[in-house]
């Protein structure tokens, strides 16, 4: 039996979904400019958060290149949204670290290189996810708000945008 092609009135626009990855594609250059270029190294919270982030934009990717129909919508819309608000715990977790008192702040424990080469993999996301004393450090600032408040801002944002994207109707 053949295919009834589906009418351009039931189909999304992939043009939602690009902005999202050239969103995310945008940030990711801004990061490894401050990493490279400012010297700025990540510290565990924000490499978390790029991984977040570097998800969210295969989703936004992948839903560009498929193009889904509603339910596929929404299902890409619940995974992006998913992700955002998983980064929007990691970056306000990050934010809480930052704003501690100095006597408060956690030690700063091994690089994560060592931790990933010595220690099992659920004993370096807890280590991740808990932070250390190099994620209380306040580095790089736009408008007085540090890169875990922009995370959180575009957390926001691009989780905002994926669920708007799977609820709209043409």
């Amino acid at each position: 039996m053949a295919k009834r092609p589906v009418s351009k009135s039931k189909r999304y626009s992939r043009t939602p979904y690009l902005v999202g990855f050239l969103a995310i594609v945008a940030m990711y250059c801004g990061a490894l400019y401050l990493q490279y270029v400012m010297h700025q190294d990540p510290c565990p919270l924000c490499m978390v958060q790029r991984v977040i982030f570097i998800l969210m934009g295969f989703f936004f990717l992948l839903a560009t290149l498929h193009n889904p129909q509603s339910s596929g919508a929404k299902a890409y819309g619940f995974l992006i949204g998913l992700l955002a608000f998983t980064g929007i715990g990691v970056a306000s977790r990050h934010i809480w670290l930052q704003h501690l008192p100095k006597d408060q702040v956690p030690a700063c424990g091994p690089g994560l290189d060592y931790m990933l080469q010595n220690f099992p993999m659920a004993d370096v996301l807890k280590e991740l996810l808990h932070g250390s004393g190099e994620c209380a450090e306040k580095g790089w600032t736009l408008f007085n708000l540090g890169i875990p408040e922009w995370s959180l801002l575009a957390y926001v944002l691009l989780g905002s945008w994926a669920l708007l994207v799977a609820v709209r109707r043409k």
